[in-house]
């Protein structure tokens, strides 16, 4: 079952930041999920990405698969992934390419012959995105009655640990009756996501994964918006104040292609509930950890032990949920 949603939406220009940031923590304990307007990523640049992106999923899969497995900076095919483990279906209905942080040198790019302004475009994209979830991550501090440059002063954004995320959907009219999906249900590891669509719908979010049978609320686009959530890590961040929302993206009836930005913490920042989120009522509901050996331990129940050497060079963005702490 599902119905269409309405999520708010957060003006990132707003002079009023204490405003913006109660507007904030509204959408993040009763939706997880918000639009961001008024980004500073030009519309011109995202229409570059996509239309990159485009060509690329285009070329021949002998192609593609040349930038397969490779620092994990690189080409996912169709149906290599299934975020939600527990389907018995071939896996889910998309393709991928990643990049990750531009300066540690260890990102694929296509040929300069093939494709000569791919380089150029995601770095342009991945530096714009950043600046923006930085200056969102500010007000997401004002709105845990934090100083605003809490993430910046305490180091947490020192080399931020974040990757761009290039997906295609076909659009695979004959999997409809198999269960298959473009991305089955999961939550995001990570601090915060900020997704972008070409329009086509498809994704949907479950609010309440306690209820059966689940109840899934569509979420359109919103023309020149961010579709933002908050990740795994900023919810054990907030003591579980802030929820991160289990969503997916439905088989498409057409192509679909998206952008996704993960933003997350430097790799050695230890992650531990906040005061402003714990009291006496509400004590701390997870030990501190470094963001690195909780991502590596989320990867290794889901997906095992091989993965500890490669998310130490960069984060694969396999989701699916393991466990809930707190349902509210």
């Amino acid at each position: 079952m599902s119905d269409a949603l309405q999520l708010p939406v957060v003006d990132l220009s707003s002079p009023d930041r204490f405003s913006t940031a109660n507007s904030i923590r509204q959408a993040c304990t009763d939706h997880g999920f918000f639009y961001l307007v008024n980004h500073g990523v030009d519309e011109e640049v995202i229409h570059k990405v996509f239309e990159q992106s485009s060509n690329f999923f285009t070329f021949p899969i002998e192609e593609k698969m040349k930038l397969v497995k490779k620092n994990h900076r690189d080409y996912t095919s169709l149906y290599a992934e299934k975020l939600d483990t527990s389907l018995s279906t071939k896996g889910d209905s998309k393709e991928s390419f990643y990049v990750g942080p531009p300066e540690d040198g260890l990102n694929q790019w296509p040929s300069e012959e093939d494709m000569p302004s791919w380089r150029s475009t995601m770095e342009t994209y991945y530096q714009k995105v950043l600046s923006a979830g930085t200056k969102l991550l500010s007000l997401i501090a004002l709105s845990l009655k934090l100083d605003e440059d809490f993430f910046r002063k305490v180091g947490a954004l020192n080399e931020p640990f974040a990757s761009l995320r290039l997906l295609h959907y076909p659009g695979d009219l004959d999997s409809y009756s198999e269960g298959i999906y473009g991305a089955s249900a999961h939550s995001d590891y990570g601090m915060i996501t900020l997704l972008v669509t070409d329009g086509v719908p498809g994704l949907q979010i479950c609010r309440d994964r306690s209820k059966q049978p689940p109840f899934w609320e569509d979420v359109p686009s919103m023309k020149g918006a961010f579709i933002v959530n908050i990740g795994d890590t900023m919810e054990r961040w907030t003591n579980c104040l802030f929820r991160s929302t289990l969503h997916r993206v439905l088989l498409p009836r057409q192509e679909r292609y998206s952008v996704a930005f993960f933003m997350n913490p430097s790799k050695d920042w230890v992650v531990e509930c906040l005061e402003s989120c714990c009291s006496e009522a509400c004590p701390p509901r997870f030990p501190p950890i470094k963001y690195i050996d909780y991502l590596e331990e989320r990867l290794r129940v889901t997906y095992g032990v091989w993965l500890k050497l490669c998310i130490s060079i960069f984060q694969p963005h396999f989701c699916s949920r393991i466990c809930r702490h707190c349902n509210q």
